[in-house]
């Protein structure tokens, strides 16, 4: 008899044990590595420059030649409800379809499990606004945001899609989609600004440890960015270089990026 008790004993602490070694054990006070990759898409086809051709929710072809845009002011839920912001000066990101080094916002978090990730898509109004001087690396007009920023409307372009499309009757059939406008600085403008949120429990929950990498990566549709909402016709309009032309646009954009899977 002792010796069957012993070995349900023996079995009970095995599996109290395989138990706890399977549930991470997350220190908050420690910062780990996570990555949240931005994968351009149109569709269902991966984004290629300059070669791709594509089709828009207004049944119009065309090329894209260069997409950027910024991401920016990242807030991560953790499972037990927390909200972990990163800090300001760590949290601008500016993507760049032709450079894969950009690809990825490189974020320092604290342990944890985390169940939605949230961003702006854009630069918010206190950056806009702040002095030049204190704008620096991706927010740097004189470097990385040369191509990014609106000097006669100071302030930045948050979204940059440029490309042809034999729709275009005139100008080389070049069109040019420029989204910002972050409220108005001397007076008021269209905010473009748009914050967006993604659970992340559907497709692979991020488990952030200090001795791991983890990686959200997301996939973000650019057709997405053209219909939806307001369906984008280049024939009608294909110079867009202030911020009203731009908010429909910005309407579009909200819904183009989904969570795909997370690397653990």
């Amino acid at each position: 008899m002792k010796k069957f008790l012993s070995i349900a004993v023996l079995s009970t602490i095995l599996l109290s044990s395989c138990k706890k070694d399977s549930t991470p054990e997350y220190d908050p006070n420690v910062k780990a590595d996570l990555s949240v990759e931005f994968d351009n898409i149109a569709g269902t086809a991966d984004l290629q420059l300059n070669t791709g051709n594509y089709t828009n929710a207004a049944g119009e072809s065309f090329k894209v030649t260069k997409l950027k845009y910024y991401v920016s002011n990242f807030k991560l839920t953790n499972a037990n409800g927390t909200v972990y912001t990163v800090p300001q000066n760590d949290s601008y990101f500016l993507i760049d379809e032709s450079d894969p080094a950009t690809h990825e916002a490189e974020l320092s978090v604290p342990e944890g499990e985390y169940t939605s990730v949230s961003f702006v898509l854009g630069v918010d109004s206190l950056r806009n606004t702040m002095d030049v001087s204190q704008r620096t690396g991706v927010l740097d007009v004189s470097g990385a945001a040369a191509d990014m920023y609106w000097s006669w409307n100071s302030g930045y372009i948050f979204f940059k899609m440029d490309g042809t499309s034999p729709s275009i009757p005139a100008m080389g059939g070049v069109f040019q989609y420029h989204v910002g406008g972050f409220g108005g600085y001397s007076s008021p403008q269209p905010n473009n600004l748009k914050t967006i949120t993604l659970d992340l429990t559907a497709r692979g929950t991020p488990k952030v440890k200090a001795s791991k990498s983890t990686n959200i990566h997301l996939m973000v549709d650019i057709l997405k960015a053209l219909g939806g909402t307001t369906t984008m016709s280049f024939a009608t309009i294909a110079m867009i270089h202030s911020a009203a032309p731009g908010t429909p646009v910005a309407n579009n954009y909200t819904n183009m990026i989904r969570h795909d899977h997370t690397e653990n």
